[in-house]
């Protein structure tokens, strides 16, 4: 996400010419200046790929269409009151300075000295934030797995994550509206034929997309990633298997519109997962505005001189541990890497068994922490199953935005008055 908002963000501002409406987008409008800021921040990302742009009206029209569908979005999030404040979006921003290995501020200062207008940068991150906690509202948090769908899923060995082959695939989608007529799916086939038409004739895929596509990664060259056959949209996963790495698919039709598909690459899986998991309980004391730290740490240091004196550890747990463990005598069962906070997980990997450790601290407070036994255990079958959820999931959810993205697009009043 870093580096393309760095290259994606590269625009030079403009003066302000004589400025015009190209549309109007319900009560909203997009004016030229906006437009041909975001034309001059695709052609420097483009550049920065190394990818032929498209005639500039080509590229002129795309862009505007997916600044409609933004815009839109953006309207129904404001009417759900999805807004970030300033505080967040300076730590969103933070955080992508990190990613570059910058300070905020050295950060700013390399943006701007790109060219880049960093109120406009830190508006783009705001949309892309706001359009993101706008998915997860409504399409994500609704996405339903149930069990009997992974037992369904995994009963099927063809789509077994754990031996599935991945997938580096890119694809062009170019986007039907709802209920098109015969005439507009027409014109869409000829226009995705076209497209085909160059893939065939040698023109590179990412020139292709950025021309041709709607979908929103059109840019990037509409890479996917690598995905497994699970991850992959249905439609998808039929066809990647009869293409060999380099080759394109022929125009796929769905009901969002007509697909091109890539394969960039392709790689086997087979994955059994070991881990060496730990039993292990504690003795919780929380702080507060009565306990100190120094009263936490002092009180585990008495519980602990007692359980070398033979007191035994549960007994203890269950009366002093302000966990929810406390009423099994501090048992957390068997604990799997990355399941604790890392200061409590460092403590524990120290310790021998039966061995119990130094107050240790951590963000709920103080524990006491002995380990019972540890084992090597085989949890493919349990990551196999999380993988299946993990897959039904991003699959239906995706699918399922990218229509609800179309059907909002569709329900939206657009004028345009961009000259022809």
């Amino acid at each position: 996400m870093a580096a393309s908002l760095l290259l994606a963000t590269g625009a030079v501002a403009a003066p302000r010419d004589i400025d015009r409406i190209v549309a109007v987008v319900n009560n909203a409008v997009i004016t030229h200046y906006e437009l041909n800021q975001r034309i001059e921040q695709v052609l420097r990302q483009l550049a920065s790929q190394q990818t032929s742009a498209p005639p500039r009206r080509v590229l002129e029209k795309q862009l505007l269409e997916r600044m409609i569908t933004e815009r839109a979005l953006l309207q129904i999030a404001e009417d759900n009151n999805i807004r970030f404040d300033g505080a967040v979006l300076d730590r969103a921003v933070a955080r992508i300075a990190l990613q570059n290995k910058l300070s905020p501020e050295e950060f700013r200062k390399q943006l701007e000295s790109e060219g880049t207008d960093f109120s406009a940068f830190r508006e783009q991150i705001r949309n892309e934030m706001t359009i993101s906690r706008l998915k997860e509202r409504e399409v994500d948090s609704k996405v339903v797995v149930t069990e009997a769908e992974v037992d369904n899923f995994l009963s099927n060995p063809a789509q077994d994550a754990n031996q599935q082959d991945e997938y580096d695939i890119a694809h062009i989608l170019i986007q039907a509206p709802e209920g098109a007529s015969p005439e507009q799916l027409a014109e869409l086939r000829a226009k995705a034929d076209k497209a085909a038409a160059e893939l065939q004739a040698g023109t590179h895929f990412r020139q292709v997309s950025a021309a041709y596509s709607d979908s929103q990664n059109a840019l990037q060259g509409g890479d996917l990633g690598w995905r497994s056959e699970g991850q992959l949209p249905s439609l998808f996963a039929v066809v990647v298997k009869t293409l060999k790495p380099g080759e394109n698919s022929a125009v796929i039709q769905s009901p969002n519109g007509f697909h091109i598909v890539k394969l960039v690459d392709k790689r086997g899986k087979n994955v059994q997962t070991v881990v060496k998991q730990t039993h292990a309980r504690h003795i919780l004391v929380k702080t507060n505005e009565v306990v100190s730290d120094d009263d936490a740490r002092t009180r585990l240091l008495q519980l602990k001189e007692r359980i070398e004196h033979g007191t035994h550890f549960a007994e203890l747990a269950k009366i002093h541990s302000d966990d929810l463990s406390a009423n099994r005598g501090g048992d957390l069962n068997w604990l799997n890497p990355g399941d604790t906070v890392p200061e409590f997980e460092r403590a524990m990997d120290a310790l021998k068994p039966r061995e119990v450790s130094e107050p240790t601290h951590s963000p709920f407070g103080w524990h006491l922490i002995q380990v019972l036994e540890r084992r090597d255990q085989d949890v493919t079958q349990e990551r196999k199953r999380m993988e299946a959820r993990r897959a039904l999931r991003e699959r239906r959810a995706e699918e399922t935005f990218d229509d609800w993205v179309r059907q909002a697009r569709d329900r939206t009043y657009v004028e345009y008055r961009l000259e022809e």
